[in-house]
């Protein structure tokens, strides 16, 4: 479960969403987002001498008016041109002891040099962790194809080191694969703010109150405060098209999952003219503010809870009872029990709602044969009184390994996401509005503690404040996008591509009808078409809809 996006309602389940309006593109002179511009004041034009007798009373010579001078941004900023020419030293990646059935042998690593501070370069510098899978057929090479696996905290080298062979057989001969750590993640300045005995008690609290977002924030502060103001979404992207110039690529082939779409969509608005074949699959709308985002979310899973436990109600055993109607609710119902009689597991550690609500939310991603095992999970709960397969599902969700470690996915998830929005927060009737929406959409799922769902995650008292906004993307990139969207994605719901593939403008929406996040690893349809687009640059037909592969 690499692809989620926001945290409650997934382990990195939603996104964020936000940037402001104003970008510009690698090559252009349009002044980036909160870089000052300077002016430049015309030389006024000379005029020709008049003669003693009949020359009238000079008039005032006319001063131009300032024109302001954008500065350059991306490739074409003097002062970026070091990051923008360096070369790649790629050398085998270390074996990783936790993949053992993963033949890591043909994975190069690597370290992109990028500046902390894209408005002051000279600041000091970040080192950004790449790896890459060559193509099988070198011959045939057409290039480098980036990937994101979402979050916001999923880590693309990662991704490519245990999923090497994510893509099909094609797609993986004729293009290196590549993946990148964004800021805050894996092995680029990963933040890791809580020890991992204060993130049992700080992911497992039921009713955490107001201070619950604080004591992340204050933990954050004290550990990374210099860090934190440049861990958004756009300094992210920037790196990455210092990347692609690394990469020796005039343009960008990315295929960006969950989270992954937020980055390609900025990316398009910040570099249009850099734009290659971008794939963005399981789409988050940018036009949302985050509580919004969380809220249409929690829209999706409560929709996927129902229509788990309708299928469960037709199985046996089933421990939401006979009645399809009626199922959802009995299941709610033992989950907010929790508060009072939590479940003890074999390990002496506690399953509390919190903990079970998360580890269904795990369970609900999937498609019809993850529910299946999401109902063995709930008849050992429910029927046994034993919570151990419940917690390990919510362990999944939160990273926990059997050891009790927990990765820096969780916390920079959140530093990412209130970089990216943190002045997006509702206050007074707004949020009392956003209850009142979250209450209508998602009434089973939200009430057993709605502010969790509407502050996911609690940027309230996050020390630092960016000039990011939601709102619609705008790109100027000639080349065609191809956005996927899955009629049954719970995380990313289908309302969410329809609108990305619409602000986009030159976007294609490929659909596949069925459950389960995202649509790449559900539907052969799915991956010819997306195949097609990166191999031979031939985008799918508009309206194109593709069935799921059958449930195993």
């Amino acid at each position: 479960m690499i692809t989620r996006f926001s945290r409650r309602a997934l382990p990195a389940v939603a996104a964020a969403t936000l940037l402001a309006a104003c970008t510009s593109s690698g090559g252009s002179t349009d002044a980036a987002p909160g870089t000052p511009s300077t002016a430049a004041t015309a030389t006024p034009s000379p005029t020709g001498p008049a003669t003693a007798a009949t020359a009238p009373a000079p008039a005032p010579t006319p001063t131009a008016t300032p024109t302001p001078t954008a500065k350059p941004t991306g490739q074409a900023d003097p002062a970026l041109q070091a990051f923008y020419g360096q070369q790649l030293g790629w050398a085998a990646c270390e074996d990783d002891p936790r993949t053992a059935k993963t033949d890591e042998s043909a994975v190069q690593c690597t370290t992109l040099k990028v500046p902390l501070d894209y408005a002051d370069p000279g600041a000091g510098t970040l080192d950004v962790a790449v790896v890459r899978k060559p193509a099988t057929k070198p011959g045939e090479r057409i290039g480098a194809v980036v990937v994101n696996p979402g979050g916001p905290g999923g880590t693309g080298v990662g991704f490519v080191q245990r999923n090497p062979d994510y893509f099909q057989k094609g797609v993986r001969e004729r293009f290196d694969t590549v993946g990148i750590d964004p800021r805050g993640v894996g092995g680029t300045s990963p933040v890791n703010c809580l020890d991992d005995k204060a993130r049992d008690a700080w992911l497992g609290a039921d009713d955490p109150g107001p201070e619950h977002g604080k004591v992340l924030a204050d933990a954050c502060q004290a550990k990374y405060g210099k860090l934190l103001p440049f861990l958004g979404t756009r300094d992210s992207v920037r790196d990455m098209d210092v990347l692609r110039a690394a990469l020796g690529e005039q343009k960008l082939t990315y295929f960006g999952l969950s989270y992954g779409t937020y980055i390609g969509s900025v990316y398009a608005e910040e570099f249009p003219d850099r734009v290659g074949r971008l794939v963005l699959d399981g789409a988050v709308d940018p036009s949302l503010p985050l509580a919004q985002h969380n809220i249409e979310q929690y829209a999706g899973f409560e929709r996927s809870l129902n229509a788990f436990a309708a299928y469960c109600a037709k199985k046996s055993p089933c421990p939401l009872g006979k009645d399809p109607d009626k199922a959802a609710g009995k299941l709610a119902d033992f989950l907010d029990g929790l508060k009072q009689k939590p479940l003890t597991t074999s390990t002496g550690r506690v399953l509390t709602s919190t903990l079970a609500w998360t580890g269904v939310i795990e369970g609900l991603y999937g498609d019809e044969s993850a529910w299946e095992q999401l109902r063995t999970v709930l008849t050992q709960a429910m029927a046994n009184g034993k919570g151990d397969l419940l917690l390990g599902y919510a362990d999944s969700y939160n990273r926990r390994d059997k050891d009790g470690h927990y990765n820096v996915s969780a916390d920079a998830y959140t530093a990412i996401h209130c970089a990216d929005g943190a002045t997006d927060v509702p206050a007074g009737d707004a949020l009392q509005a956003a209850y009142a929406d979250l209450a209508a959409k998602a009434p089973l799922i939200s009430r057993h503690d709605p502010s969790a769902a509407v502050f996911d995650p609690d940027c309230r008292a996050w020390p630092f404040r960016s000039a990011e906004r939601s709102h619609p993307i705008s790109s100027k990139a000639q080349a065609p996008i191809v956005v996927v969207g899955s009629t049954g994605d719970a995380a990313t719901p289908y309302a969410n591509a329809e609108k990305l593939a619409s602000q986009l403008g030159n976007a294609v929406l490929l659909t596949r009808e069925g459950e389960g996040h995202t649509g790449y690893g559900w539907s052969a349809c799915i991956r010819t078409a997306v195949d097609a687009f990166l191999l031979e640059g031939t985008a799918p037909a508009a309206g194109t809809r593709c069935a799921s592969d059958p449930a195993q």
